[in-house]
């Protein structure tokens, strides 16, 4: 008398293998990762907080530079806040990736069903919770300062926010993964230093003419003029959102191209 087989057991099932994580656990997943990783480092602090809070107060509490016509206070906590979201989005990222490149980390992710999507999903994500962490620091200090932010302005801003980290994770993604750990690090830190002038901190129209126009078609000019705009005229800044969010296009989409998980 012949025996059946017994009966093949499904994935997720008593004694079966593990059901694979749907796509909503792995990004989440990722995203605890990746902000434990951020808030653990030192360096990514000191660039995501401490500098940006320095620069605050100098910003504030000097006449130099020429920032415009406004209230200064104003006019400072709105670029410190642009660059609070290059700190953590790109400078930060860029580097971080590119050290788990070289160290082996993303050849091990890339072998998961995370994918380049959920990999950049779960570093935004990290990214939108420091950022909160930081704006929210930055701005109990404005507020000492004397910042008084129109109400109108605080949901523009926030969209400005959202748009300028996706730009420039993307581009921190292009580099990190197309760039030697090294070389990242030297242009990542030398892109933070270079965009201080060209409209993160200065607007825009202080710079001279040439500069101005390249300036404003940059991720940097469109995300401190949005901040601006926004925190300080209570504006919706239509014009810088659609270069950041073409800045984002087309870095979502060289990262998905270019992007390598090992050197």
């Amino acid at each position: 008398m012949s025996t059946a087989p017994p009966p093949a057991r499904s994935a997720g099932s008593p004694g079966g293998p593990p059901a694979a994580a749907q796509p909503l656990q792995r990004w989440l997943a990722q995203t605890r990762f990746e902000t434990a990783t951020i808030l653990r480092h030192g360096e990514q602090l000191l660039v995501a907080l401490v500098l940006p809070a320095l620069a605050l107060v100098v910003l504030a509490r000097t006449d130099v530079p020429d920032l415009g016509p406004g209230d200064r206070v104003d006019l400072a906590t709105a670029g410190v806040f642009a660059l609070a979201v290059v700190s953590t989005a790109f400078t930060g990222q860029a580097i971080a990736t590119g050290f788990d490149r070289r160290h082996g980390v993303l050849r091990l992710l890339g072998a998961t069903p995370l994918g380049r999507g959920g990999l950049l999903l779960g570093k935004l994500g990290a990214v939108g919770i420091v950022l909160v962490v930081q704006l929210l620091v930055l701005g109990a200090v404005a507020a000492l300062l004397g910042w008084r932010p129109p109400l109108s302005g605080l949901l523009p801003g926030a969209v400005t926010v959202v748009l300028g980290a996706a730009a420039f994770l993307s581009l921190a993604m292009v580099l990190a993964g197309t760039v030697r750990a090294e070389a990242v690090l030297a242009l990542a830190n030398l892109a933070w230093v270079l965009l201080l002038g060209l409209g993160i901190l200065v607007p825009t129209d202080r710079l001279p003419g040439a500069a101005a126009a390249v300036a404003r078609v940059l991720p940097s000019g469109a995300l401190g003029d949005g901040m601006r705009a926004a925190l300080v005229a209570g504006d919706w800044p239509l014009g810088p959102w659609l270069v950041l969010m073409a800045w984002a296009v087309v870095g979502g989409l060289a990262a998905a191209r270019w992007f390598r998980w090992s050197d």
